[in-house]
């Protein structure tokens, strides 16, 4: 079971949600220096170097509309905005691998400072975010990589094994040790989920997870009527399915609303990353146990003060390199670029009131 301290404090369900934006990006003047982040994407870095003001920081999620990246995005622009800058959130309607190509161009037509994104594809997105860097503008990825080389900064909401493990032990736990179960995913490309899809393949050659039979990988990728759709199939395709893990918070919602109301309804068990708030009626009504996540603006307002941190030439991205992200206390840089949030929750009917987001 996992706790973080990060996850006690309470968020407004309505600030959470809605979706602050802020000054558009502007185009600065040919005579100033693309995204002030040179320093930092040549590999140096002077941690006394102030936060600049008026940093304009632009978020580039999987999927403009998916509520979960909303509040992630939110986080951060609040965080941009704290550091006296220039926070917007900008991408695309669908979550397809090639999407947020022409916003990262945008972006860097209008010499952005930062660009933080949630890659779709991380290979699909390498080479305009390399012409960014090019540029002097700072690249961080959140959430879903992009390749190593194409940005300086991974912000991670946790461990990506332990999540992956985890997965599996709490499905295990929930079906009694014994049965088939499924993985609805998000989009095939997803470096997130393909990586925790990899440690819980792993997970399940352990001895222990003898009967556990994992029969099938879906895709809802990220589509509320896709995922909703797939959970019906893996159950008309599988009747004796016992389980299924949803690692995307559109996933688990879609895959617990057809349970909800269908003759599966506690006798398949549902575990996941979901928000507390998209998934409280279902923990209350019994469709779901258990499931965990992170805090996403938290995740997101870690990534604004990443970003601004880059781009004032405060940290170049290397291991060990340390910076103050506000509330949140001091992080370090760990291999290859990566500084991870923290350890997730687990969310069950006991504690599930005593979170908002």
């Amino acid at each position: 079971m996992f706790r973080s301290n990060r996850l006690l404090w309470t968020l407004s369900a309505g600030l959470a949600l809605t979706l602050v934006a802020g000054c558009g990006g502007t185009t600065k003047g040919s005579d100033e220096a693309a995204g002030d982040g040179g320093t930092a994407t040549q590999g140096t870095a002077n941690p006394d170097a102030p936060i600049k003001e008026g940093l304009k920081i632009a978020f580039l999620p999987k999927e403009i509309d998916n509520p979960y990246e909303v509040m992630v995005d939110k986080g951060g622009v609040d965080a941009v905005s704290e550091l006296k800058g220039e926070g917007k959130e900008v991408g695309p309607s669908d979550a397809s691998a090639s999407s947020q190509v022409s916003y990262i161009n945008t972006l860097i037509q209008q010499r952005q400072d930062a660009i933080v994104i949630a890659a779709n594809d991380p290979n699909a997105v390498a080479p305009a975010l390399k012409d960014a860097m090019s540029k002097g503008i700072a690249v961080v990825t959140y959430d879903s990589d992009a390749a190593v080389d194409a940005r300086q900064i991974f912000v991670n909401q946790a461990d990506s094994e332990e999540i992956g493990r985890s997965q599996v032990r709490m499905v295990s736990e929930q079906i009694g040790g014994s049965g088939e179960i499924a993985i609805l995913s998000a989009t095939p490309n997803a470096t997130n989920q393909n990586t925790w899809i990899k440690f819980m393949e792993d997970e399940l050659k352990k001895p222990e997870y003898a009967n556990v039979k994992l029969v099938k990988i879906a895709y809802g990728d990220d589509d509320d009527q896709k995922s909703f759709q797939e959970a019906q199939a893996l159950l008309q395709t599988y009747p004796n399915l016992k389980g299924i893990i949803a690692p995307t918070t559109v996933g688990i919602s879609a895959a617990a609303r057809y349970l909800s109301s269908s003759p599966y309804k506690g006798k398949v068990k549902l575990t996941g990353l979901g928000t507390p708030n998209q998934m409280r009626e279902f923990v209350k009504d019994g469709t779901v146990t258990a499931f965990a996540l992170w805090n996403p603006t938290e995740l997101g307002y870690l990534a604004g003060y990443a970003a601004a941190s880059l781009a004032s030439g405060k940290i170049s991205g290397k291991e060990g390199e340390k910076f103050e992200a506000g509330k949140l206390g001091e992080y370090t840089i760990g291999k290859d670029g990566e500084i991870i949030l923290g350890p997730p929750t687990e969310f069950n009917a006991d504690n599930i009131d005593d979170f908002d987001f």
